[in-house]
């Protein structure tokens, strides 16, 4: 993996938006807690208690959906994912350096999404 954090850096962040994600995916609340802990296991972060995920924002169609909170020992991983759209919105924070690429192409491949838009942060 390329070094992409240097002993000043704080951190880095992943975000990812996936579009035209399978429905059935992000509609399962046993298939997102399968990809938490497959996505742990690649990039190697130690999960920090249980996946927090809520299915809410039923007010309105744009915002319907479920949301996840894994805390990690180095940061946590969100998601939300609008069904109204059948798009996912990723973000994978750590303190501890990860392989983004890895990362990214798992989170596409696992929800079937059609396109992703990917954007890393480096914290200082």
């Amino acid at each position: 993996m390329a070094g992409y954090l240097s002993e000043d850096d704080y951190g880095m962040e992943l975000v990812l938006d996936l579009y035209g994600c399978d429905p059935q995916k992000i509609r399962s609340k046993e298939t997102l807690k399968l990809f938490v802990d497959e996505l742990c296991k690649l990039i190697g972060m130690e999960k920090y208690g249980s996946c927090y995920l809520p299915y809410f924002g039923l007010n309105s169609k744009h915002t319907a959906g479920y949301s996840l909170l894994q805390f990690i020992e180095t940061s946590s991983i969100t998601g939300h994912f609008a069904e109204a759209t059948n798009a996912a919105y990723i973000n994978i924070f750590s303190c501890r350096e990860f392989d983004p690429e890895k990362a990214a192409e798992f989170t596409k491949e696992f929800f079937k999404a059609n396109q992703i838009k990917k954007s890393l942060y480096i914290r200082h």
